[in-house]
C-alpha cells in the first residue's frame, strides 16, 4: 500500500529554494535529471500529477505513467491521487448510504465494518438544502433556515452520524456558505505542508459537484465526479484514466468597462463549447490571465462543466497571493505558495507569460477586448446571446414550446415574464465587483423609483457570509432590499432547483394560459425544467443584470436599449441611467472587501452552528435504517456480488433489447435524474403520497435521493424531455413496446422488468451534461438499462454509467440515431469481443424487427482504460469495491 506520508522516490527530495522556513519538497528537476523525461516542458496540471506519481509510485512504475503523460498517450492509464475530498449534501448523501450499506454488507460477510472508512480528509458541506420558500421579505432568511431544519432532520441527522462514525470527515453545516466559495476562501492551501516530514505538497481534490473547479482559479487542481468514483478515492484507490489531452487557452487583452465577469465567462463558455473540450485540461494562460483578478478567474473556471472540460486552471501569480492575503491567509503561508509554485514551474512570470513553451496538445487565443453584455439562455449556459438579442432567442424558444403563440412587450404577465429573478451561486456571489456592482445598480434604482414588477419573484442567495458583511457595511443590503433582493440564505438553492413555489395566483395564470415564462438568475445552469417546473426557459446574467431584468418583468423587451421602467416624473429609466461606474465599483471593493473581513467571518470555524449543535443525532459504527423513512435508506448496490449477472462478462451477448428512449442532443443529467420539485402527480409524488406524505410537503428530487425508491420513480421525470419515441408529447412519457401503451418511464420499465426485456437508451452529442449525479446512473441500473448509445459522451456521466456496469457506446462516424430508423417492433442484440471487454474495443450492434432485414453497426465501447473494462465486467465499481475490501 502506498505510504501517505514518505514519498515512494525519497532521491528526489530536495531543500525547497526560497521557502520562509526549512522545508523540503520532491523536485520535478531533479525527478528531469534522473532520467523521468522532459517534465520541465509538461503543461503545467499534468506537471502536478507527475508530482503526485513520483510521490507515490516507485521509479519503474512511475517511469510508465510520467512517459505517458509526455507523450499524452491516450490508451496507457495515468493515475491520480487527490489528497482531499469536498462533498455536498444533494450528492453526498447517496455516497454516504453507499458507504454505511457497505459497512453492513462488509459485517454480514463477517468483517469488520471499520475496514471501510475514509483515507484522505474529506469535508461535507450541507449547502444544497436550502430552499427559497420565503422571499421579497425581511423575514426570509430566518423562516428558510427554519424550514430548512424541520424539513431535513432525517437527513441532517444521517450526516451527523456520519461525522462522528467515519474519520477524516468533517462536517460544514447548513448556513455556512456554498461549498466552492468556502472552498476558495477557507478551506483551499494551494500548498501543504506536512507537520511530520516538512514537506510541501500541491493541494490537489476531487469533489462531488461539478463545479468544483472554480478551486482552479487558485491552482489547486481538481474536478467534479460522480458519488461512486469518490468513494474510490475517498477509501485511497487512485483515480485512473487515459493520459489527459491539455488544451491551453492564451488571454490576450483587457475586458472593457461596462462589462463584468459573468459577461467574460458566458462568452468563454460559448467560444470552448463550439471548440469542443470536452474532458480536456484546459489551461489559462497569457499576458491576459495577469488582467483578470482571482474573483473573474474563479467565475470562468467555475463553469468549467459547462463547457465540457475536465478542469480549468490558472497559474499562481502574483494576483493569486493578492487573493490568498485578501482572504486572511498569513504571510508566512503565501511565501510557501510562492516558493513552491516557481520551484516546480507552476509560476507565471507576468515577463514571460506570452513566451513560455507549456507544450499544449492544441491551443486557442480569447480576446479579452471582445466581451460584451451578455445573457446565456433559453436552455443552456453556452447559448450566449448579446444582450440586445435576448428577445429574439426568447421568441425562438416560443415558437418551439408553444408553436402559434406570440409575445407582446406588456406591462402584465404573459409569454416572457421574468417570474424568478434570483442573485444566486458561487458562480458570481464569489466575484465582490458584480456583487458591488448589483448594490450599486439597487440603489441608482431606488433613487430612481424603480421596482421589479409584481409577478417576480425576488431573491439573493449568498455564497458566505463574507458577502451580507461587506454589502452591509458599504451600504448597499438597504438598497438590494428595497427592491426585493432580501437574503434568503446561505446556500445553494435557485440554480440547483431549490428556488422554491411561485406566488399561487401567479402559479394559477401560469397553468390557466399555458405561458411561457422565464427565469433569470446569475447562476451556472439554466437546463430544461431545472430551475422550475413551471418554466420553460431560464436566463443566466450577471447580478446587476437580474436586478434589471426584474425591473422590466420581461425579456421581450431589449434591456440595452428599451426603458426598464418609468421614474415618479413618468420619465423613462434606461439601464446606461442606473448602470454603476467602474472607477466606483472598484473603490467600494478595495474600502470594503478586506483581509479582516474574511480573518472574522471565519476566525470561530465553520464546524458547528447552534441548530447543528442541538440536532439529535444516533451513535455507532453502523447505522439504524429507519426502513419507513422517505429520507435515506440503505443503498441496493452495496450488497451486489462482483460479476453476479454481468451480461458484459467476457464473451458477453445481450439478446432482446428494446429501446427504452431516443433522445436528441445536449441531454443533461437534469433530463435523466431531476433535481427539482416533485410534482403530485409524478410516479415519485404518488408514491410519496401512497406514504403518508402531505401533497405541500413533497419537496425536491435533491432532498430525497437517499431514499432509492424515489430516485428510481423520478428517472426522466423532466416535463421537457422530449423522447422521440413517443411523437408529439413532451415530458415523462415511453411506449411499452409489445403492448403499445403510453405510459410513464416508470411504468414501462416495470413492465420491462417483469419480463427480464434488457433495455437501451439512444442518444445525439454530448449525452449527460450537466451536473455530476451519479443516480442518472444508478437509476438506469435499477431500471435495467445495459447499454446507452449515444454519438457522444459528457465526461462524468460516462465514467458514472462505468461504474453502475451501464455500457457507454458510440455510433460510427457519420452514423446518428436517425440512421437505426426505429420502430416500435424494433429489438437489438449487442455482440461484445470474445476476448473480452478492453479500451475502445468494437461492439456489435445488431437490430432486427418484423417486416424489416437485420442490420448491423460497429459500435464503439467508450471505456478509457484496462480498470474499467474489469469495473464494467464486475457489474459496477460498488461490487468491484467490496470485493477488495473483503479480501483484505
Amino acid at each position: 500500500m502506498t505510504d501517505p506520508i514518505h514519498p515512494a522516490n525519497p532521491d528526489l527530495v530536495a531543500p525547497l529554494p526560497g521557502a520562509p522556513e526549512p522545508m523540503s519538497y520532491l523536485s520535478l528537476t531533479a525527478a528531469e535529471d534522473a532520467g523521468f523525461g522532459a517534465i520541465s516542458r509538461l503543461p503545467r496540471t499534468l506537471k502536478v500529477m507527475a508530482e503526485d506519481i513520483l510521490f507515490r509510485l516507485p521509479a519503474p512504475k512511475a517511469h510508465a505513467q510520467i512517459s505517458a503523460l509526455i507523450a499524452r498517450v491516450q490508451s496507457q492509464p495515468v493515475s491520480f491521487a487527490p489528497g482531499r475530498a469536498l462533498l455536498q449534501d444533494f450528492m453526498g448523501i447517496p455516497l454516504m448510504t453507499d458507504m454505511a450499506s457497505m459497512r453492513d454488507a462488509l459485517a454480514a460477510q463477517g468483517h469488520d465494518p471499520m475496514l471501510l472508512d475514509p483515507a484522505i480528509p474529506v469535508d461535507f458541506v450541507v449547502d444544497h438544502s436550502l430552499n427559497v420558500l420565503f422571499a421579497g421579505n425581511p423575514d426570509a432568511y430566518a423562516r428558510n433556515q427554519k424550514a430548512e431544519f424541520e424539513r431535513n432532520a432525517e437527513r441532517f441527522a444521517f450526516i451527523k452520524w456520519c461525522q462522528q462514525s467515519f474519520s477524516k470527515f468533517r462536517v460544514i453545516p447548513p448556513g455556512r456558505g456554498i461549498m466552492h466559495q468556502v472552498n476558495l476562501e477557507w478551506l483551499s492551501h494551494v500548498v501543504t505542508l506536512n507537520p511530520d516530514t516538512q514537506l510541501a505538497r500541491p493541494d490537489t481534490m476531487i469533489g462531488t459537484d461539478s463545479h468544483t473547479t472554480m478551486v482552479n482559479a487558485l491552482g489547486v487542481l481538481g474536478w467534479g465526479v460522480g458519488g461512486i468514483e469518490a468513494e474510490t478515492a475517498m477509501l485511497g484507490t487512485p483515480l485512473e484514466m487515459g493520459a489527459p489531452r491539455v488544451v491551453g487557452i492564451r488571454l490576450t487583452g483587457v475586458r472593457p468597462s461596462g462589462t463584468t465577469a459573468t459577461d467574460l465567462v458566458l462568452h468563454v463558455a460559448e467560444k470552448l463549447r463550439a471548440v469542443g473540450v470536452v474532458g480536456a485540461f484546459l489551461e489559462f494562460h497569457g499576458a491576459g490571465v495577469g488582467q483578470l483578478p482571482l474573483a473573474d478567474r474563479a467565475t470562468i473556471a467555475n463553469m468549467a462543466p459547462e463547457y465540457g472540460a475536465t478542469c480549468a486552471w490558472f497559474p499562481i501569480d502574483a494576483l493569486t497571493l493578492d487573493y490568498l492575503s485578501m482572504t486572511g491567509r498569513s504571510a508566512q503561508h503565501l511565501a510557501r505558495v510562492q516558493a513552491y509554485a516557481q520551484a516546480q514551474g507552476l509560476w507565471q512570470d507576468p515577463d514571460t507569460a506570452d513566451t513560455t513553451d507549456l507544450n499544449f496538445d492544441e491551443e486557442h487565443v480569447f480576446d479579452l477586448s471582445e466581451v460584451v453584455p451578455s445573457m446565456a439562455g433559453p436552455t443552456r449556459p453556452d447559448q450566449r446571446v448579446n444582450l440586445r438579442d435576448v428577445p429574439a432567442s426568447f421568441d425562438a424558444r416560443l415558437k418551439e414550446v408553444a408553436p402559434g403563440a406570440t409575445a407582446t412587450d406588456s406591462a402584465a404577465l404573459d409569454h416572457g415574464a421574468v417570474v424568478i429573478a434570483a442573485i444566486t451561486s458561487c458562480t458570481n456571489t464569489s466575484n465582490p465587483e458584480v456583487m458591488i456592482a448589483a448594490g450599486l445598480l439597487a440603489r441608482k434604482a431606488r433613487a430612481a423609483g424603480l421596482l421589479p414588477r409584481p409577478w417576480v419573484k425576488t431573491s439573493l442567495t449568498p455564497g458566505s457570509r463574507v458577502v451580507t458583511d461587506y454589502l452591509t457595511d458599504a451600504g448597499l443590503m438597504a438598497d438590494l432590499e428595497a427592491l426585493g433582493f432580501h437574503n434568503v440564505g446561505y446556500g445553494c438553492a435557485t440554480c440547483n432547483g431549490n428556488s422554491g413555489p411561485l406566488a399561487p395566483e401567479i402559479q394559477a395564470a401560469i397553468d390557466r394560459d399555458a405561458l411561457c415564462t422565464v427565469a433569470v438568475l446569475s447562476g451556472n445552469r439554466n437546463f430544461e425544467g431545472r430551475i422550475h417546473p413551471q418554466i420553460k426557459g431560464a436566463y443566466l446574467a450577471s447580478p446587476p443584470l437580474v436586478i434589471a431584468a426584474a425591473l422590466a418583468g420581461t425579456v421581450t423587451r431589449d434591456l440595452a436599449s428599451a426603458p426598464l421602467g418609468l421614474d415618479p416624473d413618468g420619465k423613462p429609466v434606461f439601464l446606461a441611467d442606473i448602470w454603476p461606474d467602474a472607477a466606483e465599483i472598484s473603490a467600494l471593493v478595495a474600502q470594503y472587501v478586506t483581509a479582516d473581513r474574511f480573518r472574522k467571518c471565519y476566525a470561530s470555524g465553520m464546524e458547528t452552528t447552534d441548530a447543528w449543535d442541538a440536532l439529535d443525532a444516533p451513535q455507532g459504527v453502523q447505522f439504524p435504517w429507519d426502513n419507513a423513512s422517505n429520507f435515506i435508506r440503505p443503498s441496493p448496490f452495496a450488497a451486489m456480488k462482483a460479476g453476479a449477472d454481468s451480461a458484459l462478462a467476457p464473451d458477453g451477448r445481450i439478446e432482446g433489447i428494446r429501446p427504452l428512449l431516443m433522445l436528441g442532443d445536449a441531454i443533461t443529467t437534469d433530463h435523466i435524474s431531476p433535481n427539482g420539485a416533485i410534482r403530485a402527480d409524478s410516479p415519485a409524488g404518488q408514491y410519496l403520497q401512497a406514504q403518508g406524505t402531505d401533497p405541500a410537503r413533497l419537496g425536491n428530487f435533491g432532498t430525497r435521493r437517499g431514499n432509492p425508491e424515489i430516485c428510481l420513480r423520478g428517472m426522466f421525470d423532466n416535463p421537457l424531455l422530449n423522447n422521440e419515441l413517443v411523437a408529439g408529447m413532451r415530458g415523462n412519457h415511453a411506449r411499452h413496446a409489445p403492448s403499445g401503451q403510453v405510459m410513464t418511464v416508470h411504468e414501462v420499465c416495470d413492465l420491462y422488468r417483469q419480463t427480464g426485456t434488457p433495455l437501451i437508451i439512444i442518444a445525439g452529442r454530448n449525452y449527460g451534461q450537466g451536473s455530476s449525479r451519479d443516480w442518472a446512473a444508478k437509476g438506469l441500473a435499477l431500471m435495467g438499462v445495459r447499454a446507452v448509445l449515444a454519438e457522444s459522451f459528457e465526461r462524468i456521466h460516462r465514467t458514472n454509467l462505468v461504474g453502475m456496469g451501464i455500457l457507454p457506446l458510440t455510433f460510427p462516424d457519420g452514423v446518428t440515431r436517425h440512421d437505426l430508423n426505429v420502430t416500435d417492433d424494433t429489438e437489438f442484440a449487442l455482440e461484445l469481443p470474445h476476448a473480452g471487454l478492453e479500451a475502445r474495443c468494437n461492439v456489435i450492434l445488431q437490430q432486427h424487427g418484423p417486416g424489416s432485414s437485420p442490420r448491423q453497426f460497429v459500435l464503439t465501447a467508450q471505456i478509457a482504460s484496462e480498470s474499467e473494462a474489469q469495473i464494467l465486467s464486475r457489474s459496477g465499481l460498488l461490487p468491484h469495491m467490496m470485493a477488495k475490501l473483503a479480501s483484505v
